[in-house]
């Protein structure tokens, strides 16, 4: 698995992921697995669930952007434009949480 140039300090990943290798290469990288485990795993081990519920809500964000129509076909055709309409999807959505707070 290639990973960004920052260690990142956990992995969030869900039950697909849940493989003693897997795990074993993320902890010699010094990576804190946070893998919920499958129902057949003979000695399960428990993540941080509180830390687990952070991957909903990245999870919801994409499937809310990808409601937008122009991002979920990629209509645009350079890297640039994709990225600038992602940031307005974005934004967008960010407002929306200032709405009606007071």
């Amino acid at each position: 698995m290639a990973l960004p140039l920052p260690k990142p300090k956990g992995l969030l990943a869900d039950k697909g992921y849940d493989s003693n290798g897997f795990r074993e290469s993320l902890l010699m990288r010094g990576i804190l697995p946070i893998i919920p485990p499958r129902s057949n795993r003979k000695l399960p081990e428990h993540p941080d669930y509180r830390r687990y519920k952070d991957r909903n809500r990245v999870e919801r964000m994409f499937g809310k952007l990808k409601q937008q129509r122009r991002i979920a076909t990629r209509y645009d055709k350079t890297v640039l434009s994709f990225e600038s309409f992602l940031n307005l999807a974005a934004a967008r959505l960010w407002l929306k949480s200032f709405v009606n707070t007071t």
